[in-house]
């Protein structure tokens, strides 16, 4: 059997695996298995446990249960209270300020968890009821959400940005400097939106209390409190690795403390608080070494049978020259977005098509970058939208599904905007890692 027939039938074979509702982990590690022995016979089957192994032996995977770690518990510490607290104040002139707000509260907790689910759902249970409570339009409470909420993908330290370099071999620390520019970009652009449409029409948006806007300044300042231990925590996560002074795991180990000591802080420390977050933990980090597990090893064998010299001479060799064949990578993930999650397709397709780009002339890191806006998207776009399913978890009853897509939908073409920007303008990603030594 030729290569090109075994790479429709493995399509074939994972689509109706996933349809019967098998999850994703299992359904590309059952069909590595079975492709191993029609391909190799049962002697082979070594391959697959040796691949295991040997990204069990990576030393940046060990990040990624500190960082789950981390945001769980700060998920508890009542951080993000106080944060959001702070930063509505500030913004309460501004049309729609509460959702700006919210906003610039996904991207400030994106740079201390590092996890879509745990942004969604902390500021789900906050900044929602909050703004409905205000009289804000269910879609604009709910959209900010849920669309911020996928900042923490671009903003560093992103769990992705770590599956990504493990699996290209690139510098973590770069991926986290490239992503911080585009992440702001992106946060901004939501912001304008925001903005834009409150002042077009200002019934989806009440202005504040007059209470609130009678506060002096001193008084508003005294609000900035509650920024001191989200700055701490983020500045001994990032500042280390950016310093030089530890490396990217040693940085989670670091916020594991900060997330700790702020949950010490805040007095909501205890032994029913620890347990929790082991257990969540432990499910999340076992949840996502599964899909590592299954997705390599079929990747591997793929290769082997010749997958990767396969793919390459059927993308090169579209007639679309090099910014044509990257832009239809794109609409690839775009697709799948739609249908799986993000690190299956990251570890599905990255292994395959990092080689190609670089080769096309692409710098690896930016590419990462590329990676997370698309992955950005198909967070949002249904059926599969993960940010849907979070938010409808926490709001309450009488908020359908269906609000929620709605109301996620008008910012797909804000992060394709920011993707565009980024694609023809790779300066946006590339000059701050160029510039921090």
């Amino acid at each position: 059997m030729d290569i090109s027939t075994i790479s429709i039938l493995l399509v074939v074979a994972l689509i109706i695996l996933l349809a019967m509702g098998l999850p994703l982990a299992f359904a590309t590690g059952s069909i590595a298995t079975m492709l191993t022995l029609y391909l190799y016979g049962p002697e082979a089957l070594q391959i697959v446990g040796a691949r295991i192994y040997d990204v069990m032996g990576n030393y940046v995977l060990l990040a990624v249960p500190l960082f789950i770690f981390m945001a769980n518990m700060l998920e508890r510490a009542g951080v993000a209270e106080q944060m959001y607290g702070a930063i509505h104040i500030w913004c309460r002139r501004i049309p729609g300020g509460m959702a700006v707000a919210t906003i610039a509260a996904c991207a400030i907790m994106g740079a201390m968890v590092g996890i879509i689910g745990a942004e969604i759902v902390t500021l789900g249970y906050i900044a929602v009821p909050a703004m409905i409570k205000r009289g804000y339009h269910k879609r604009i409470a709910l959209g900010c959400v849920g669309a911020g909420g996928g900042l923490a993908v671009l903003i560093p330290p992103s769990i992705v940005f770590v599956v990504y370099a493990m699996t290209t071999g690139v510098s973590v620390g770069k991926l986290f400097v490239a992503g911080v520019l585009p992440g702001l970009l992106l946060a901004t652009i939501f912001s304008i939106y925001i903005i834009i449409r409150c002042l077009l029409n200002p019934e989806l948006a009440p202005p504040p209390p007059k209470q609130e806007l009678l506060l002096t300044f001193r008084e508003r300042a005294q609000r900035l409190k509650g920024l001191i231990l989200p700055f701490f925590i983020a500045f001994g996560v990032l500042g280390t690795i950016y310093a030089g002074v530890a490396t990217p795991t040693e940085a989670a180990g670091v916020g594991c403390i900060g997330a700790t000591v702020a949950c010490l802080i805040n007095k909501r420390l205890n032994w029913e608080t620890v347990k929790t977050v082991m257990q969540n933990t432990l499910l999340v980090t076992a949840m996502l070494y599964w899909i590592i597990f299954g997705a390599l090893s079929l990747v591997a064998i793929y290769n082997l049978a010749g997958g990767a010299k396969f793919m390459k001479s059927v993308i090169t060799g579209l007639p679309f020259g090099p910014l044509g064949i990257l832009l239809f990578i794109q609409v690839i993930w775009i697709f799948l977005g739609c249908i799986l999650d993000m690190l299956g397709i990251l570890m599905l397709t990255v292994p395959l098509f990092t080689p190609i780009v670089v080769d096309l002339g692409y710098d690896p890191i930016w590419f990462g970058v590329i990676f997370c806006l698309n992955m950005q998207i198909g967070y949002i776009s249904p059926p599969f939208a993960p940010s849907a399913f979070y938010l409808k978890g926490v709001v309450s009853q009488d908020i359908t599904l269906n609000e929620i897509f709605l109301s996620t939908m008008p910012y797909i073409p804000l992060i394709v905007i920011a993707l565009l920007l980024v694609t023809f303008f790779p300066e946006i990603a590339l000059w701050l890692p160029r510039i921090v030594k």
